[in-house]
């Protein structure tokens, strides 16, 4: 039997450009430190099944492997590699596991239902698509300290998870490993992204793929729609700087599809207006990149950060003059800006959601504690992390070295019983060797590229 093992990746924000990259400017998105694990343990040769667990949605449903349309699949007209590019899901394909995920989560409500039901057709696919019927037996278990439904990718962040698991199964990856070379890296990196992508197309549809890219690769990416019903231009920025970060979400419910639409209604009475105010959103994302690239910036200097904040409030000033801002988001802003530690702007559509505040490096801890204490009295969640980090990686075995060893001798197995039992986001956190808010602990592993 293979060792237990995990592998894990980030969740994303978009830093700049909302709403102006539906009309064709540019954005810039970027991992978050908050991110999903996924355990995979094998089972003995006996055991024919594999079982889908995701405790935190309440999804558990499991799988005779004999059972599956193996022949649909496998066929000379549909057989995919793990080298194949798949660009949309087949008709036939998604029809022949009807049948297979109809009897899950039967007693949850519609939506829950709904849910379930995406995430275990998402994992067939990719599981037919990819294996073969002497795959062995397996649990495939699944925690996540990222929101869900909160515009922070969190879905991505899962179907990377699950790509990468399968092609380390069939090891069709090598590392990673800190000597691989850049473009042994980069083919990797695309090949989990490229099945990633599958993934989320049983989820949403008709993905952009910019959040599994991002999530795949890690730092982040600057996306722009090309038009023509061609995918987006997605461009690496892999020399983004890791910048402190404080994720606070409002609770506040909020429909991408409902403030794409008013700003296109608003584009429409006032052409000229918003127009420029979409040119203005483009050259603070374009500044952005800019001051992020230069070879003077310092995530540690405080006259960088100042920029760098500047062009948020900027950001965030234009988007609320197109109306997408809300009353619980300039609530944020408004504490933020009267305790002083940083600069804040809504991510992703607006109307609700998520806020995102650059924090000064000497953010008073007092001050910070104030904050804290009158965001959570009114309603609010905050998250601190970080922006800008690793993309996917591997824990291979699930064992974490002790770090009280000088020798590293030490380790303690992240077993399942351990893993699910796990208190919440620390509680995983803790468990899988998670230091505060970055980095991990001696045994996880990345696929890094350090500049193109």
């Amino acid at each position: 039997m293979a060792p237990a093992f995990m592998v894990s990746a980030p969740g994303k924000v978009i830093v700049f450009g909302e709403h102006a990259v539906v009309h064709g400017k540019p954005a810039i998105a970027a991992v978050i430190s908050m991110r999903s694990y996924l355990h995979v343990t094998t089972l003995s040769k006996s055991r024919r099944t594999i079982s889908l667990r995701f405790p935190d949605i309440g999804l558990e449903h499991t799988w005779n492997i004999d059972d599956l349309p193996w022949e649909v699949f496998h066929s000379s007209a549909k057989k995919k590699y793990y080298y194949s590019l798949v660009t949309e899901l087949d008709d036939e394909l998604v029809a022949a596991l009807q049948p297979h995920l109809a009897d899950i989560s039967p007693s949850k409500p519609e939506e829950a239902r709904k849910v379930h039901h995406n995430a275990a057709l998402g994992f067939l696919y990719l599981f037919l698509s990819l294996g073969n019927e002497a795959f062995p037996g397996c649990l495939y278990t699944l925690r996540s300290t990222i929101p869900i439904g909160a515009g922070l990718g969190s879905s991505a962040s899962i179907a990377v998870c699950i790509a990468a698991a399968l092609l380390l199964q069939l090891r069709t990856l090598s590392g990673p490993h800190p000597d691989q070379p850049t473009d042994e890296a980069l083919l990797q990196i695309e090949r989990i992204n490229r099945w990633a992508f599958v993934y989320e197309m049983c989820i949403h549809g008709n993905p952009s793929g910019v959040d599994n890219t991002v999530s795949t690769q890690g730092k982040a990416v600057m996306f722009q729609r090309t038009g023509c019903g061609k995918p987006p231009e997605v461009r690496p920025l892999w020399e983004f700087p890791e910048l402190p970060l404080l994720l606070i979400d409002t609770m506040q419910a909020k429909s991408t599809a409902h403030e794409v639409a008013k700003v296109a209604q608003l584009r429409e009475a006032h052409p000229n207006p918003v127009a420029s105010i979409l040119d203005a959103i483009d050259q603070v994302t374009v500044s952005a990149n800019t001051l992020l690239h230069d070879g003077e910036f310092d995530a540690k200097n405080d006259e960088s950060l100042r920029q760098i904040g500047q062009l948020m409030t900027m950001n965030h000033g234009l988007l609320a003059s197109l109306g997408v801002s809300h009353p619980r988001l300039e609530r944020v802003r408004e504490l933020v800006d009267h305790q002083g530690i940083g600069w804040t702007k809504l991510t992703g559509a607006g109307g609700g959601g998520c806020s995102i505040t650059l924090l000064r490096p000497d953010a008073n801890p007092a001050k910070l504690a104030r904050l804290y204490g009158q965001l959570e009295e009114e309603g609010y969640r905050t998250f601190k992390t970080t922006l800008g980090g690793d993309g996917v990686g591997v824990l291979w075995p699930a064992v974490l070295k002790n770090g009280m060893d000088e020798d590293h001798t030490g380790g303690m197995e992240i077993d399942l019983e351990k893993f699910l039992n796990a208190d919440g986001n620390e509680g995983v956190e803790r468990l899988v060797g998670v230091h505060g808010s970055t980095g991990e602990r001696e045994g996880w592993k990345f696929w890094r590229v350090e500049s193109q």
